[in-house]
């Protein structure tokens, strides 16, 4: 089994800089950045925990062994242009993005071989402006649509995160650990951005853990539909990993809010409200929600 040598990253925000400072000490490591976005990157570096950090970028005629997508969803599709003339027919792709859709976008684009599922779930860093705090507690979760014999892709990805240090996990089953980080999302995620709150507040409040219960109800259902196996055992989890959550953090929905940022409603209610389209049932939780937020991203633009 060939090693993976050659890694390109896209994405330098919160969560692709933490595997960009592990991956540049163990392998040939670029970032993939346009000349404006590089030209800001060079001239008001990232800086991590209070470190700067400094990257260097891919240049014309590279190619790389894996590509890694971290970059907010209304970002993706430009990711997908972006990262183009750097696959070659034996590039791994993985998208660290939320929501269950960009997978399948990459699929269509560069062909199944190329992509495994993954995402990135952990404590939720702290992004202001080019300053970004993270207490190290986190993991990439990646893996085939069944991991019980590991194929050779998920092996060489397996190969380079032990090499560099980076925390990772192979579920037997992604498409159930991929659709629980969704509930979660779908939960904590839009119900913090409408009652402006931590994790604290629906760790000690039960009409707030209720709200989020509700949203997360529905995307169980949805789950369900979309032919998931034991989705009725996501609820109970997802509440345990909210209660687990450092009280004083704020999910990143809440702080797109805060920033004036545009959120990604449309990949959490709005791809329930979708799917419940699809499947003729009801989530008036996620549909409310979804108006709610989209108003707030209005109210910002004014």
């Amino acid at each position: 089994m060939e090693k993976i040598q050659k890694v390109m990253l896209c994405g330098l925000g919160a969560i692709g800089t933490i595997y960009a400072l592990k991956l540049r000490d163990v392998c040939d490591f670029k970032v993939i950045a346009d000349n404006e976005r590089r030209k800001k990157y060079e001239n008001n570096p990232t800086v991590f925990n209070g470190k700067p950090c400094k990257f260097n970028y891919a240049e014309t005629g590279d190619k790389a062994d894996l590509i890694i997508i971290a970059t907010k969803n209304n970002g993706f599709l430009d990711a997908v242009e972006s990262i183009k003339p750097f696959v070659t027919d034996s590039t791994l792709i993985l998208s660290l993005l939320n929501g269950i859709e960009s997978e399948e976008v990459l699929r269509e684009k560069f062909g199944n071989e190329k992509v495994l599922d993954s995402y990135f779930v952990g404590h939720t860093s702290t992004r202001h402006e080019r300053n970004i705090t993270f207490d190290g507690v986190g993991k990439i979760v990646f893996g085939e649509k069944e991991n019980s014999t590991l194929s050779e892709r998920v092996l060489k990805i397996k190969e380079l995160f032990d090499r560099a240090g980076i925390n990772y996990e192979i579920p037997l089953d992604m498409d159930y650990s991929r659709w629980y980080k969704f509930m979660i999302n779908v939960g904590t995620n839009q119900a913090s951005a409408v009652l402006l709150a931590p994790y604290e507040v629906f760790q000690k409040s039960e009409q707030a853990m209720g709200f989020a219960k509700n949203l997360m109800k529905e995307a169980e259902l949805i789950a369900k539909l979309e032919g998931v196996k034991n989705s009725e055992k996501m609820l109970p989890e997802a509440v345990s990993t909210i209660m687990s959550m450092l009280p004083e953090t704020k999910t990143s929905m809440l702080q797109d809010i805060e920033a004036g940022r545009k959120t990604e409603v449309d990949i959490f209610a709005g791809t329930v409200l979708k799917l419940a389209e699809k499947h003729s049932v009801s989530t008036p939780y996620n549909k409310i929600v979804y108006e709610i937020i989209k108003a707030k991203e209005s109210v910002h633009n004014l």
